[in-house]
């Protein structure tokens, strides 16, 4: 077979785009096919004729040099094997590749809008993943006219941006514990500093394992991972979901090394995509991706979602607008939509030492 190239390209339209779908004419034809099992219902799902339709897979096939489609008199139309893989192989990218897609995007949207009118303003956030940031920066740009140049990167590594100037504001999430979070205290108490780095409220989130559906293992535990030898999808270095993972393993007197960890992925999205192709049997993430996947949830933790700056600009005019539209009641309508997330004092400026209530563990002293 000979090679075949991929050509990426955007358009401008007078509508929004929300989340991060890329179209292509081949795979909507290829899913319209998959889910209607013939071409005349795919043709008028797509709102098309048969003949559109039929002359395009023909079109489509020549470009591919492979067969798209079996289809004979009195049967149902099947994507062949290579057609189902190529589709396949695009919807796991998609998802993977989903918070970088989102983010060319908006800032694509931002280019446009400076050149349009220059009074807009600039936030620049790096952020642990999350499926409710899109939605506040959707908020933000319409409510306050303020462009969120969101970026997403793990916990740990969102705070290091801050502390190294790359970013106004980070974001990170923690769970709300009182003791036993001697993993979480080691990692983030050298990058946050009360009276320097102030909190602001954002949200609520469940976390747990995300399974095929119906939850064939009966997986409800990470020691049920290890004792029916499921492949799990880990979370990268860096990642504040990778600490939660060790202090849940931690609390069940279980070690890392007893996971079969089959792969690495870096957004809550990419690790429902990779089990609900197949690719893994579970995985820690939010129960909104699992959600999005199709997928049964097993919840094992809440967790709060902060957002943080340095004092000296919590009251400059972006960061004021971030914290209105944490308030902004469209925001919070639309956070209610999504499965296992709460507005947690959202725009409150808190305490870091009463926010995190493990600010104050101390090591054991010496004998």
């Amino acid at each position: 077979m000979k090679s075949r190239g991929v050509h990426l390209q955007y358009s401008f339209q007078a509508e929004d785009q929300r989340g991060a779908a890329v179209q292509n004419p081949l795979f909507d034809l290829l899913s319209a096919v998959r889910d209607h099992g013939s071409i005349q219902r795919a043709a008028t799902a797509l709102g098309a004729s048969y003949r559109h339709v039929w002359g395009s897979l023909k079109t489509w096939q020549d470009v591919m040099g492979e067969p798209l489609v079996s289809w004979t008199q009195g049967h149902p139309a099947r994507l062949t094997p290579f057609a189902e893989r190529l589709l396949w192989a695009e919807t796991h990218a998609r998802a993977r590749l989903a918070p970088h897609i989102e983010a060319l995007r908006a800032e694509l949207e931002h280019v446009l809008a400076a050149a349009l009118d220059g009074s807009q303003q600039v936030l620049t956030v790096y952020a642990s993943h999350d499926l409710a940031l899109p939605l506040l920066r959707d908020t933000a740009r319409q409510a306050e006219r303020l462009h969120i140049d969101l970026r997403f990167a793990g916990s740990i590594d969102a705070l290091r941006a801050l502390a190294e100037g790359r970013c106004a504001v980070a974001g990170f999430h923690v769970p709300p514990l009182t003791e036993g979070a001697a993993l979480f205290a080691r990692h983030l108490k050298p990058l946050l500093k009360p009276g320097r780095h102030k909190l602001i409220g954002c949200t609520r989130r469940a976390q747990g394992l995300v399974v095929a559906p119906g939850n064939p293992l009966a997986l409800n535990t990470l020691a049920d991972l290890t004792r029916t030898r499921a492949r799990f999808a880990q979370r990268q270095e860096g990642s504040a979901t990778r600490l939660l993972t060790e202090h849940l393993l931690a609390q069940e007197q279980l070690d890392a090394l007893q996971l079969i960890s089959t792969r690495t992925e870096d957004s809550h999205t990419a690790v429902a995509a990779a089990v609900a192709g197949g690719l893994a049997d579970a995985g820690i993430a939010i129960e909104a991706a699992a959600a999005e996947h199709g997928l049964a949830f097993v919840p094992l933790a809440q967790e709060d979602y902060f957002l943080v700056c340095l004092d000296d600009v919590l009251d400059q005019p972006p960061v004021l607008a971030l914290r209105r539209a944490l308030r902004d009641p469209a925001w919070q309508a639309a956070l209610a939509a999504l499965p296992g997330y709460a507005a947690q004092q959202p725009g409150d400026v808190l305490s870091l030492t009463r926010a995190l209530p493990w600010w104050n563990f101390r090591k054991p002293k010496a004998r």
